[in-house]
């Protein structure tokens, strides 16, 4: 059985599946945790801390007797202690007698989280810390990329399980932002290793050009579910268990994958590839691959900047509890998943430069429309939108990636991927980073105006992948 695995194309989708899952959910868990995180040990510990010693005794003249007043709000007794004049006991009994007369009222609104101002400041804080990820994955993609091309696609994507399986230990037991922050960057590392060496793999197992689209359609379904889970399911196990929970269900998966890696992958079998790759210098050069590359970077930078932005505008415009600040994002992650499904199969038929331009247009409408929502059922169809239109992009340009690498380059895929992740990582390094810092200084609505026209204006550039030319001597 582990022989037929060894030689089965499934179980390296299987595998490649389940590493980007769990990536991408280690991603996206935390989104809901962290704000609220911060503001209950940084804010709230630093007021309670400081409570007894701003309140002062009250002279002895001043302190008034206990008295009783029954609240016919919600029909109890409440004892009561302050300064009380004759005027006040007139009043009391003023207001007693109009309660007794008066209807029934209805319940007061909820009532928004005190500390405006560290709100707004987290906003940078958050923003970077979910960036640090994508910034060090960053700068780590290129070497991964080298190392594949040399010793192969086995040791770099067990490497990459050992450091993510660390990163979310790091994560369930760290209880200050420095520890936090440490743990998101090293999970920039880990993912770097797995995406990289998992797509590559992929490519080079699956070599016809239909096959792999629905390959990457379906390992990007493994992100979808990643992406689609995470948030939803950090900020109900946070809610209701505590911190550590999503991140220990999290490290058994990261288990389960490195079992199937040891099993199926050959972590110890070193397989060189058999020509050399195109360096990623020349890679880089290529316009086709650059224009690619920005429709990544630039389609996920709009749901990066909503990632840490996002549940803080929740906290201050609707006063959100804990669990809805992951649900939020339920209908982007939902519809993700239909988009990289349903458009692996249907961008080939389509034209993936097409497919590409219609997603990026509609990424650009739907981050229009997300200021516009009230409450959190406002943002069902501006969420739905942007994750369809990914969903799109996502699943036209990586199999275009690898096209564009037979068309103009040598077949080596471990470069091309290294850069498809350097553009992810982009979007994702500066959409927190920035968007932070942005709504700090013209706030929310003016960073999603700002994002989306960003967005509509670079679809045009995909007409460009509608028919690249090839290099003579592929012709």
């Amino acid at each position: 059985w582990l022989a037929a695995g060894r030689a089965s194309r499934r179980l390296v989708l299987v595998v490649v599946f389940v590493a980007l899952l769990l990536d991408n959910m280690l991603l996206t868990v935390v989104v809901p945790i962290i704000p609220t995180f911060l503001y209950t040990t940084e804010y709230e510990g630093a007021n309670s801390s400081a409570a007894p010693a701003q309140t002062e005794p009250a002279p002895l003249a001043q302190k008034a007797p206990f008295f009783s007043m029954f609240s016919y709000f919600d029909n109890t007794t409440v004892t009561v202690s302050g300064s009380i004049s004759t005027g006040d006991v007139a009043n009391r009994s003023e207001i007693s007698r109009l309660l007794q007369s008066a209807p029934s009222s209805p319940p007061l609104p909820s009532i928004c989280l005190e500390g405006e101002e560290f709100l707004t400041k987290e906003n940078v804080r958050v923003g970077l810390l979910f960036a640090s990820k994508a910034l060090v994955q960053l700068v780590v993609n290129p070497s991964v990329g080298f190392l594949t091309n040399r010793i192969g696609y086995h040791i770099p994507m067990f490497i990459g399980f050992i450091i993510m399986f660390v990163s979310t230990i790091m994560f369930a037991f760290s209880g200050t932002y420095t520890l936090l922050f440490i743990a998101r960057a090293l999970q920039g590392v880990g993912s770097s290793f797995s995406s990289v060496a998992g797509l590559g793999m992929l490519a080079s197992v699956y070599v016809d050009d239909f096959e792999r689209g629905n390959a990457m359609g379906i390992a990007l379904g493994g992100l979808a579910l990643g992406v689609l889970i995470g948030a939803p399911f950090g900020s109900v196990m946070y809610e209701f268990v505590g911190k550590s929970s999503p991140f220990l269900v999290l490290a058994f998966l990261a288990l389960f994958d490195g079992a199937l890696q040891l099993c199926i992958l050959q972590p110890s079998k070193i397989s060189p590839e058999s020509t050399r790759g195109t360096p990623v210098s020349t890679l880089l050069r290529d316009p086709y691959i650059l224009v690619a590359a920005g429709a990544l970077c630039f389609s996920n930078m709009g749901v990066a900047m909503l990632e840490p932005t996002l549940p803080i505008w929740m906290m201050q415009t609707m006063c959100s509890p804990k669990w809805q600040l992951g649900m939020a994002f339920l209908p982007a992650s939902i519809s993700y998943l239909i988009g990289t499904n349903l458009f692996g199969i249907l961008a080939n038929k389509m034209g993936r430069w097409l497919c590409s331009l219609i997603g990026m247009a509609v990424v650009g409408i739907s981050l229009l429309c997300v200021p516009l929502a009230k409450n959190i059922y406002g943002l069902i169809g501006p969420n739905g939108g942007l994750g369809f239109a990914i969903g799109m992009v996502d699943s036209s340009m990586m199999p275009i990636m690898g096209y564009l690498v037979d068309l103009r380059h040598t077949s080596v895929y471990g470069n091309v991927y290294a850069i498809a992740d350097v553009a992810f990582c982009m979007g994702f390094a500066i959409g927190p980073s920035t968007g932070g810092a942005i709504v700090r200084a013209i706030g929310f609505p003016w960073l999603m105006v700002i994002i989306g026209v960003t967005n509509i204006a670079y679809a045009p550039l995909c007409w460009f992948l509608r028919n690249p030319p090839a290099k003579e001597e592929k012709i």
